[in-house]
């Protein structure tokens, strides 16, 4: 994406001419919620446009200087502090109000939430829907409770009720799925998706005299995102996030949000480099109080991203920025015949994606930058291992591609995966964790191919009368919570039960399974909608028994 053109902001000239225009003071937003949603420019920048042109001024508007690209800017922070079940939270709120000013800084029109319950959370990501048009730049930021179960993270409301062991459904049920939110930008079809969550707390349900509900505090890393879009979190995988480094720190924001908010709005930094330094100068700071905190990111973009423009004189703009300081001296060691290890903020992690067949596991890791190796190994488990090489040719490095996939046994158990990768100048970057969660990636994976093939979730045959067959749903059930089935109706209202799946072989058909049933000859179609195990919920799709064999 290029960068923000140098010149007037054309919100604030046209804010100028706003008081001439009648209905000029409107409210752009609109949200429930317990804070009012703040108004941006752009709607009104629509509005001013068609009135400059019918004038004819169309013309002197061009000499202005906008930006190079000409999708808007529109975010929502949310902050939930005061939780009625679990902890209550001290920064999490202001921590959204600092991203929201920080934001406007940088030309987004903002909408702020502030402690929002599940009904509240629901009404202001749609009202936020609305907001975006293909082509946009959207920007999500949560400051509050965060949970993971499985590998899914969930967004926790203020009214989220107090789980214990065995009621994790009941934290989904309550909570906002993190990828779903995802899901929703990408069918807006934002051009440019960031996703900021500073939710890395201890867990919220944690009460003495109870075990907890299974899970974790804070947000599993988001490794499978799609093209287009950029995440981060204010600490890694098991680690926790500071809100204070002491008892004396009157800073309003937590450790992470202080440290990113500035961070972004220093000229000539894209987001890749503003995640670096945030990383680096959080890390810094929690190592002071001998505390481990190192935000990660996860990068799908196809462009450097920039959100405050670049430095006309990258010169000047260095010299009046403070300098970073130097690096630590460490003793001079032989060389050895391994490739160097670099800096940990010149890297990229790279990411994986998880399918279950007959025979156990298929990995596939990818990289943003080109490789020359990739080793890998289960987390404290020996030697890490080289994956090889493809009989095909990077055209970047002009050498043979290194092999980017591993097979785990079926029986593979939750664990990291270490992956090392060896850049194109040679030097050893990572090891990166990846986690490996069976239950979870399976769930993902076949939730995906569902989704994928919708077409083939009934079919039909005539055979001694009319048959519909499940088989295409029994096969992927682990992903599916309920099915609802309909004959000749629009709305399904019946609930078809499935055969529990089976972690150890999750595709197997046993001789006992359900797997069709006999309908009535003048059925003309039937009606289907999946409630996936994770909460949501299909579309309702059709099938026509036109379509049907006479095999």
């Amino acid at each position: 994406m290029k960068p923000k053109a140098a010149g007037v902001e054309p919100s604030l000239w046209l804010d100028r001419l706003s008081s001439t225009v009648e209905g000029s003071n409107e409210p752009l937003f609109e949200g429930t919620g317990t804070t009012p949603i703040c108004n941006g420019n752009f709607a009104m920048t629509r509005r001013l446009f068609r009135i400059l042109a019918a004038l004819g001024l169309a013309a002197s508007v061009s000499g202005f200087a906008f930006p190079a690209h000409a999708e808007k800017r529109v975010a929502l922070v949310v902050g939930n502090n005061d939780y009625r079940n679990v902890p209550k939270l001290l920064k999490a709120v202001n921590d959204a109000r600092t991203m929201g000013d920080t934001l406007k800084q940088l030309g987004f029109s903002v909408m702020v939430a502030e402690n929002q319950n599940r009904q509240q959370f629901s009404e202001t990501l749609l009202a936020f829907d609305r907001t975006i048009e293909p082509g946009d730049t959207a920007f999500f930021f949560y400051a509050g409770h965060g949970f993971e179960i499985a590998g899914q993270n969930y967004l926790l409301p203020t009214d989220v009720p107090a789980a214990t062991e065995g009621q994790e459904e009941l934290v989904r049920d309550a909570s906002i799925l993190a990828d779903r939110i995802v899901e929703r930008l990408q069918n807006k079809k934002a051009r440019t998706s960031i996703l900021v969550f500073d939710a890395c707390r201890n867990n919220p349900f944690e009460r003495s005299g109870t075990r907890a509900v299974s899970g974790g505090g804070g947000l599993a890393p988001m490794v499978q995102l799609p093209e287009g879009v950029f995440s981060v979190f204010s600490a890694g995988p098991r680690q926790t996030a500071l809100d204070r480094l002491s008892n004396d720190d009157a800073n309003p924001n937590s450790v992470f949000t202080r440290t990113f908010a500035k961070e972004l709005l220093q000229p000539g930094e894209n987001l890749v480099q503003v995640a670096q330094r945030t990383r680096r100068l959080v890390s810094e700071m929690a190592d002071t109080v001998k505390h481990r905190q190192v935000p990660v990111y996860f990068d799908q973009m196809v462009d450097d991203v920039f959100l405050s423009g670049v430095a006309k004189d990258t010169a000047v703009a260095t010299a009046a920025r403070p300098a970073d300081p130097p690096p630590q001296k460490l003793a001079a060691l032989p060389p050895v015949s391994v490739p160097r290890v670099p800096k940990e903020e010149t890297t990229n992690a790279p990411i994986a994606s998880f399918s279950r067949h007959n025979g156990g596991w298929s990995v596939v890791f990818s990289f943003a930058d080109p490789t020359l190796g990739i080793s890998w190994r289960m987390a404290g488990n020996g030697d890490f291992r080289e994956t090889g090489f493809i009989d095909t040719l990077d055209p970047r490095t002009r050498k043979r591609m290194p092999n980017p996939s591993i097979e785990l046994p079926p029986d593979a158990a939750a664990g990291t995966i270490e992956v090392r990768f060896v850049d194109q100048s040679g030097d050893m970057q990572g090891p990166f964790p990846i986690k490996f969660d069976p239950e979870a990636a399976l769930i993902r994976d076949q939730r995906k191919i569902l989704d994928m093939t919708a077409t083939s979730w009934l079919s039909y045959r005539e055979f001694n009368g009319l048959l519909v067959y499940y088989t295409h749903l029994v096969s992927y059930r682990c992903a599916i919570r309920e099915v609802r089935i309909g004959i000749d109706t629009a709305m399904p209202d019946k609930v078809l039960k499935l055969p529990p799946c089976d972690l150890r072989d999750p595709s197997a058909i046993s001789a006992g399974m359900l797997l069709y049933q006999k309908l009535p000859p003048t059925t003309q179609f039937m009606s289907v909608e999946l409630t996936y195990r994770d909460g949501s919920v299909s579309e309702v799709k059709s099938f026509r028994t036109a379509n049907r064999s006479n095999n």
